[in-house]
């Protein structure tokens, strides 16, 4: 078995006796700060490791127990395997301990050992009394039936039984993920004379070696890492559990701070609207409101927002409760599903409580129970309803991109999607974009409805612009999607395209049943006269339709070649000019002037420069200064067509 990495965090009461038992454990003091040993307490995470002879290695992690520096506690043991709350013997459970100790159970710390310092200072009986105050302030916690440990850290009793205690318990912890995405919460920057930038952190998942490049969030900077250091020690790899330090080639020291993540890959994303579960303390001083200003704290990060509630206008906080609800961040940070966090409020200054992340990209939804029911389902559904969820919220998603939203491996994802396409619940694109079954009907089922419409209306026209039927609907749906949907509705039928129109795949223009009868009147009256037609505007004058049936009618005729615009103001039926061809090409030779074809026709001037220049148009003659070549291959051609 491969060496396991594991990370102690040490929590308690200023004066407790934190970092003199992290010195007597593993011979270090944490208290590096000028103004920590001039003050005689912890104000920024102190870190040490703590060797065993077995595969175990632990990094211990010395938090701040003065109120003050909460935020750098929360920072610590944000991370953590094992958990040691201290308390002295002589001064038992005080306020900071309870804080501690609510934080620890908001964050999901599951495992610890009760140590009770400077038992040196009192007698058996008061240290009895002390345990079992103890005993009473962490019961109903995760602590209670934890081991107790008693020791002396100035002369070293009971330090090597605790430190037998610790490596027992660690002992039946499995060690955290080294094969997923790296992630690295940064703590601390600072730099190094020669090398430049340096972050330091816990691992919380998967490896890094160096000359990795990695990229600085949420800035998304790309940097390599030049060299690793795991407690002063240079090392070419680092594992999740590990305090590792990192010497960034590619970013300055300004540029990266404390609560900025350090990843591998691109399935993490910077966001600042996350859906949660929230466990609240009880008894909070004031309610918190709709919409009232939070602090939120995860990993390192600590950004300010505010919170949104869908089944309530406010938090009473009289009792312990769970509820699921939205942070609105003012500042983008770096989490994923199954992130714990706690959330505190910035003044007067309290902690609320804390909890989980359910969905690191969450969106804008209705005050309601149908939000508490989707906000569940994200909380404990299974991979498939995550991955149907989230196809229903952003509609259109790669595999990389759903990845992102349910917080899954790939291989989960795919078994889902395998499964949902042959359920026919989903489908699947040439470019391995999902989409809903459902969410595909329901665009083709509002393209649909506004084309019926369209086509009620407009019953002449060929079809609807695509660029106005997706005008709409391109609010509530990706354009890609879109354009997806219509060319598949395009494939099965339901929609036809007619140049740069679309219609039903059932509609052909027609005549509307209300006009149909003035329409074939005019249609009538263009047919009577020949080439020398009364002009477009008077014929449609007498019908009177609207005018803008009038232009329709117009466009429809043409298209359909059911009639020919003789110039802007004449139209002439089909019939009649295919008869007026027919009787000048009879009657010209191949190579005609324009008093030749007046001779036949015997029309007007203003009417034959007109029909002579719909011939050349028509590719039926080609003119060479005053004379005209009849082309009798188009000639042919065309006529065949009629």
């Amino acid at each position: 078995m491969g060496d396991r990495f594991y990370t102690i965090g040490m929590a308690g009461h200023i004066d407790h006796g934190k970092t003199t038992l992290t010195k007597a454990l593993t011979n270090i003091d944490t208290d590096r700060l000028k103004e920590e040993k001039e003050r005689s307490i912890s104000i920024e995470l102190g870190f040490a490791p703590l060797k065993f002879k077995s595969d175990i290695q632990v990094s211990v992690i010395d938090v701040p127990g003065h109120e003050r520096f909460i935020r750098q506690m929360i920072a610590g043991v944000a991370g953590i395997d094992l958990v040691m709350l201290i308390v002295s013997a002589d001064e038992g459970v005080m306020p900071q301990t309870k804080e501690h100790l609510d934080i620890l159970s908001l964050l999901g710390i599951q495992r610890g050992i009760v140590v009770v310092t400077k038992v040196d200072r009192v007698d058996e009986e008061l240290l009895e009394l002390a345990r079992e105050d103890i005993a009473q302030e962490i019961e109903g916690t995760f602590l209670e039936g934890a081991p107790f440990a008693f020791v002396d850290s100035l002369s070293g009793k009971g330090i090597d039984d605790l430190k037998d205690m610790i490596e027992g318990m660690l002992s039946e912890v499995p060690s955290r993920d080294a094969k997923g995405a790296f992630r690295l919460p940064i703590d601390q920057v600072f730099t190094v004379h020669g090398q430049g930038t340096v972050v330091r952190g816990t691992i919380y998942e998967g490896s890094i070696q160096e000359g990795d490049i990695l990229e600085v969030l949420p800035q998304k900077v790309k940097v390599r890492a030049r060299q690793l250091q795991v407690h002063h020690q240079k090392k070419e790899r680092g594992f999740a559990g590990q305090r590792t330090a990192i010497n960034l080639g590619g970013i300055a020291k300004e540029e990266v701070k404390r609560g900025d993540v350090l990843v591998s890959t691109q399935q993490y994303a910077t966001t600042s609207t996350i859906d949660v579960s929230l466990q609240t303390l009880k008894g909070l001083n004031y309610p918190l409101k709709q919409r009232g200003y939070i602090k939120l704290h995860l990993g390192t990060a600590e950004v300010y927002g505010k919170i949104v509630f869908f089944d309530r206008n406010q938090l009473d906080g009289k009792d312990e409760d769970t509820i699921l609800c939205q942070l609105r961040l003012d500042e983008p940070i770096v989490t994923r599903r199954g992130d714990r966090f706690i959330l505190r409020r910035p003044t007067p200054v309290e902690t609320i409580g804390g909890g989980l992340v359910i969905d690191p990209n969450g969106q804008k939804y209705k005050f309601g129970e149908s939000t508490i029911e989707l906000l569940e389902r994200k909380r404990e559904g299974t991979p498939t309803e995550r991955v149907i969820d989230a196809l229903k919220t952003e509609k259109f998603l790669t595999l990389p991109q759903l990845q992102k939203h349910v917080d899954l491996q790939e291989d989960m994802v795919m078994a889902s999607l395998n499964e949902l396409i042959a359920n026919q619940e989903i489908i699947q694109t040439d470019q391995s974009e999902y989409v809903l079954s459902a969410v595909y009907e329901e665009i083709v089922d509002l393209i649909k409805g506004d084309l019926e419409e369209f086509h009620e209306e407009f019953s002449l026209r060929e079809g609807k612009s695509k660029a106005e039927v997706f005008h709409s609907l391109k609010q509530n749906y990706p354009m890609k999607l879109l354009e997806f949907s219509l060319s598949l509705a395009q494939k099965e039928g339901k929609i036809i395209k007619r140049g740069q129109f679309i219609a039903l795949g059932s509609f052909d223009p027609h005549f509307p049943k209300k006009w149909t009868k003035r329409m074939e009147q005019v249609v009538k009256e263009i047919d009577a006269n020949g080439i020398q037609v009364e002009g477009w505007d008077h014929i449609v004058s007498r019908s009177q339709l609207p005018s803008q049936l009038q232009e329709d009618l117009r466009h429809y005729l043409i298209r359909t070649k059911q009639a020919f615009a003789l110039d802007e103001k004449h139209m002439v039926s089909s019939t009649q000019l295919i008869s007026a061809i027919t009787k000048l090409r009879k009657n010209t030779k191949d190579e005609f002037e324009l008093q030749d074809a007046k001779e036949v026709l015997k029309l007007s001037r203003k009417y034959l420069v007109p029909f002579m220049e719909l011939l050349d148009t028509l590719k039926l003659t080609v003119r060479n200064e005053t004379k005209r070549q009849w082309q009798k291959a188009e000639y042919e051609k065309w006529m065949n067509q009629k």
